[in-house]
Parts: structure tokens; C-alpha cells; sequence
């Protein structure tokens, strides 16, 4: 695809042009660079027939990359001041639709008319985690999601066992996370305090646990962290307010030396200790 019949977009001049300024409560920093929107677009990999779904399209700097990729976007913005410049600089791209909302409350599948589509955005870092697990979770389930998000993030989410967290695992058993590109600071408007990464992952077919068994690896992957200077028996004693001697039984039987600490374990471990620990 050659994107560069697509204009530059200077957003503070944008942002000037209808009497707005970008708002820091929403975490509002408005992606500009072409280099770095080019490579949001070529790394959602987007097919003619694909519907993308975005997620805070600001002014429509990302969305313009897409639009011309894709067969649909449904760019979901929550800042009611953004929806009419939105939609006069999209006015060429009638393959949009714009809705106002928040995508942690709005119904996905009202949103995507095909399984297998594709999320790609520019997201505000503050939260982060709870939009990751809002497309992980959903019902129709992306076949990618390729984010904008801090770097330190980034690098969490596509850590290996020895410095996994929460996070990571909370992504890794639903796809196969990677850093794509990193993305400095300059290349936003306003420009923020910290670097950003652009992060690709990929949806398996089906999780890594299979689904009965997810709410289990949920709960002992968060005891594993609730203390995490603490070894493994002892987290997951606290955690699931069992005994330290039912802890160590819990992990040993899953092949598992309880004084190991919770980043240290792999997702195949943890699959290990859900198959040993009763269901709720």
C-alpha cells in the first residue's frame, strides 16, 4: 500500500482550527509523525476485505492510514469536542463510521460486522491494561491488535519466564505479543513524558488454557503476584487463603519447587498448576 498521497496532519494547528486543546484528563497525545503512522498500518497488516476497528482516533491522523487499507473502520472516540473536526477531516474516507463512546462499555460486536477483524489505535496510557483486556476478552475476538502504547509496557507484555508479570501473562495466554517499532516522543503532539512502542499481537485460535480452565489461572496467577517479593508457597497461601503447607503440596505436585517466585514461572507451568488446583 503507498500511503504517501496522504497529507501531513499538523494537530496542533488541527486543534487551534476548532478552539479545542488536547485534554491531559483523557491522556490526549495526538500521534502526528507519517513515519510512525505508517508503520501502525503496515504492521495491522489490513486486506482489502478487513473491517479495523480503532480506538481513539483523535483527529484522524491513524485513521486516514486505515481507511485506505481497509474495506471498514469503526473508530470509536470518547472526547464529544474531537467528533466534528473527526468527521470533517475524514470526509473523504465515507468507509468510516465514527461513534461516540467508551469502548470499555460499548458492545463490541455492535461495533465489527466480521470475526477476525482487526484492532489498530492510537490508546490513551492510562488505561492501557484495561482496554488490552477488553479486546482480549470480547466476543468477536480480533485476529490482531496492534496498539501504540508506552515502551516500559510494551516490553512487560512481551516478556519470558524470569521477569513475566500479571500483565504478560494476561496477554500471552490469548496471543503472541511483539514490539514492532519504537516511536519517540516527538512524534506526539503534545509531546509526552515517555517513549512509546508500537506493539503487534497476535490471537490464537484458542487460548492457551482452554477456557473452563481460565478462571482458575486467572486466580492463581494473581495470588502469584499479590506478593511478589514473596517465594511462590507463600504468595499463593495469602493469595488463596489456604494453608503454607496446602501451597506447597499445590505446588509440588505440579512439579514446581515452592520457593521459585512467580515471574519465574512459564505459562506451561502455570497451566500445570491449574490442572492440579480444584476448580472454584
Amino acid at each position: 500500500m503507498n500511503y504517501a498521497s496522504i497529507p501531513p496532519l499538523n494537530a496542533a494547528a488541527a486543534l487551534k482550527r476548532y478552539g479545542l486543546r488536547a485534554e491531559k484528563r483523557l491522556g490526549q497525545n495526538f500521534l502526528q509523525d507519517p513515519f510512525a503512522l505508517e508503520k501502525i498500518a503496515r504492521a495491522a497488516e489490513i486486506q482489502a476485505d478487513d473491517c479495523v476497528l480503532e480506538i481513539g482516533p483523535g483527529l484522524g491522523s491513524l485513521t486516514r492510514y486505515l481507511a485506505v487499507s481497509a474495506r471498514k473502520v469503526a473508530a470509536v472516540e470518547l472526547d464529544p469536542d474531537l467528533i466534528p473536526p473527526l468527521k470533517a477531516i475524514l470526509t473523504p474516507h465515507p468507509n468510516v463510521t465514527i461513534t461516540h463512546g467508551d469502548i470499555l462499555n460499548l458492545n463490541i460486536a455492535d461495533l465489527v460486522d466480521q470475526p477476525g477483524y482487526i484492532v489498530a489505535a492510537n490508546i490513551p496510557y492510562n488505561i492501557t491494561s484495561a482496554i488490552i483486556r477488553r479486546l482480549l476478552e470480547s466476543e468477536p475476538k480480533p485476529r490482531r491488535v496492534v496498539l501504540t502504547i508506552q515502551k516500559e509496557v510494551a516490553e512487560r507484555i512481551c516478556a519470558r519466564p524470569g521477569d513475566l508479570s500479571l500483565l504478560a501473562l494476561s496477554v500471552q495466554v490469548y496471543g503472541n505479543p511483539r514490539i514492532e517499532s519504537k516511536i519517540p516522543a516527538g512524534a506526539f503532539h503534545p509531546i509526552p513524558n515517555v517513549d512509546s512502542a508500537i506493539l503487534r499481537i497476535d490471537i490464537y485460535d484458542q487460548p492457551l488454557i482452554s477456557t473452563e480452565m481460565l478462571p482458575t489461572f486467572f486466580k492463581l496467577i494473581k495470588a502469584g503476584f499479590s506478593h511478589k517479593r514473596k517465594t511462590l508457597r507463600n504468595s499463593l497461601s495469602s493469595g488463596l487463603h489456604i494453608k503454607p503447607v496446602e501451597a506447597e503440596s499445590l505446588l509440588t505436585d505440579a512439579g514446581i519447587d515452592p520457593m521459585r517466585r512467580a515471574e519465574t514461572l512459564s505459562m506451561e507451568e502455570w497451566k500445570k498448576l491449574c490442572e492440579n488446583q480444584k476448580q472454584p
